[in-house]
């Protein structure tokens, strides 16, 4: 990922430094068990891990290396055995190269959803202050884009609050499923490596042995875990379109925060744009297409091939580097946001009273009118109102029909803002609990 949308620590655990140094504690650490059998002399490990422990390894001498021998894994071994001298031979004993590329990528995707589980975490808190903050703020509901009943900006931001919950959850639940490692050696038989290495290197990392590994941790672990970073992605993008669609000027119901010395358009100095959230509909979109071709990694040829192997140094990095982003990019949005109740209310105001035409229905419903001529009463008193001529209470109270039903105070009543309101504390039991 580019560094313009990277975050430091995230895009720390994809750098080379960071993956030699785990591929060499699963090569120490899978020498410790063989020691502990009786298959490695136990000086052996020692000086492994004397040499070892703080290296800083030379990625250019182990490029070089790759240059001659066109493996990742056997230069990094042949880069070892110049540091560590003759104690090096018993590393990789048994093992296969998946082993070691497999298990670091568990590690490496495992310490990514550390890192994605505190962004959303965060992204939480700010969703949850912000809420409360407008829990009463009332705005107009849409569907279709169209002007439908009163919610509030707070029942917004609860919504939001609780599909990041889930979102939450979900990741979780990749961590635990990616987290598996994997020492069994060629074709997955442990024919040439005890399966207790496994175990213990397995324990040693965080991880639990995969059960059947046929020389690489089965793909539908992967496609699960960059599906749910698309799913992850898709909610960041539904919340940003919101802001998009807030901040347009016929509406500006809440926009981004708008810094000290930033400028919006290069040519028309008046310019406020909703640029982060345009930013995070698009890196949504891209985190959305690496889940795709996680998924056309699950079938591979018989015991293993490597055309997973280039989808996973790209999609790896990038999809975690750019949902690490985004969740902290939203979470400064929402943290932020410029919310302005008066535009809100005006909003509301705007269709002369049309957002209470269904307690008009039901309440005439209730008087003994059918639905169906309710409901046409109703309508021909709001489609003048939608043409922007006159007021949909008056226009009630001068209809003989709907006089007929119900009282001017009656029809009054109907038009109580509150009412809409009511449930709100309900609603926000059931996102926040007690709280």
């Amino acid at each position: 990922m580019i560094p313009r949308y990277s975050r430091a620590e995230m895009a720390s655990l994809w750098e080379p430094q960071t993956r030699f140094r785990i591929w060499f504690e699963i090569e120490a650490y899978a020498c410790d068990a063989l020691a502990e059998i009786g298959v490695v002399p136990k000086a052996a490990t020692e000086v492994i891990w004397q040499k070892g422990k703080d290296l800083h390894f030379d990625v250019a001498r182990i490029d070089a290396i790759e240059k001659v021998t066109k493996h990742d894994v056997i230069a990094f071994l042949t880069y070892l055995a110049e540091e560590i001298g003759p104690e090096a031979r018993f590393l990789h004993l048994g093992m296969t190269s998946s082993d070691l590329l497999d298990t670091c990528f568990a590690v490496q995707l495992t310490r990514a959803a550390n890192l994605l589980i505190k962004d959303t975490d965060a992204l939480l808190a700010a969703l949850k202050r912000r809420a409360f903050e407008y829990k009463l703020t009332p705005s107009i509901g849409r569907s279709h884009g169209i002007h439908a009943e009163p919610v509030t900006f707070g029942l917004k931001l609860a919504e939001a609050y609780a599909e990041f919950a889930r979102a939450r959850a979900r990741l979780v639940a990749a961590r635990e499923e990616i987290a598996t490692c994997a020492i069994s050696g060629a074709v997955g038989t442990f024919a040439n490596i005890d399966p207790r290495v496994e175990v213990y290197v397995a324990q040693k990392l965080g991880l639990r042995p995969e059960p059947v590994s046929t020389q690489i941790i089965p793909r539908d672990r992967h496609a699960m875990f960059f599906a749910t970073l698309g799913v992850v992605a898709s909610s960041i993008e539904r919340v940003a379109t919101e802001i998009r669609h807030l901040q347009r000027t016929e509406v500006l119901e809440a926009e981004e925060y708008f810094s000290e010395g930033q400028k919006g358009s290069s040519a028309m100095p008046h310019k406020r744009n909703p640029v982060l959230s345009e930013n995070l509909t698009g890196l949504a979109r891209l985190v959305r297409g690496m889940a795709l071709p996680a998924m056309e990694d699950v079938a591979l040829w018989h015991e293993r091939d490597i055309s997973h192997s280039s989808v996973e140094r790209v999609i790896g990095p990038d999809a975690t580097i750019a949902l690490d982003f985004s969740l902290a990019r939203l979470a400064d949005v929402i943290d932020k946001l410029v919310v302005y109740p008066q535009n809100m209310q005006k909003n509301l105001d705007a269709l002369g009273g049309l957002v209470h035409s269904q307690r008009v229905l039901l309440a005439l419903t209730q008087k003994g009118l059918s639905r169906e001529n309710a409901y046409a009463l109703v309508q021909r008193n709001a489609m003048p109102v939608w043409r922007g001529e006159g007021n949909f209470l008056e226009l009630l109270k001068q209809d003989a029909d709907v006089k007929a039903a119900l009282s001017d105070a009656e029809l009054g009543d109907l038009f109580d803002l509150g009412y809409h309101l009511k449930h709100v504390d309900f609603i926000f039991g059931r996102v926040f609990g007690a709280s």
